[in-house]
């Protein structure tokens, strides 16, 4: 079955939808960078010699993962974003590379969703 063109409330429900994903991955980030803080606190402490800590992962690994988790979130926000502009710009739901619509079951399940499945499988 082919995708078709998003209806207006479609296209509210999925607007609703990305702003509030917006709104998680923006307090996700927030709290990742608040662990970053701790974790660099913690780093800078003179008296901390957790490279020979036992228990636990060091500090230096805290720091390598959170930055990880920091990076992944900006994109997730960065994917947000773009969405959120294509859907300012009535360009939303269409695919960025071929032009065709991008079915309505993709976009609830990825909002963020720039390409159509197909091509999303050939980029992939």
């Amino acid at each position: 079955m082919d995708a078709q063109e998003l209806t207006a409330p479609q296209r509210r429900r999925l607007d609703t939808l990305l702003r509030k994903r917006r709104d998680d991955a923006e307090h996700h980030l927030i709290v990742l960078r608040e662990s970053m803080g701790d974790v660099q606190t913690a780093r800078s402490d003179a008296s901390a010699d957790d490279e020979h800590d036992p228990e636990g992962p060091t500090m230096s690994q805290e720091w390598s993962s959170l930055n990880g988790l920091v990076a992944d979130a900006e994109r997730q926000l960065g994917a947000i974003d773009r969405a959120l502009e294509r859907m300012r710009a009535a360009t939303y739901g269409t695919c960025t590379r071929c032009g065709k619509p991008i079915g309505m079951g993709r976009l609830e399940a990825r909002p963020a969703a720039e390409l159509c499945i197909d091509c999303a499988r050939l980029v992939g």
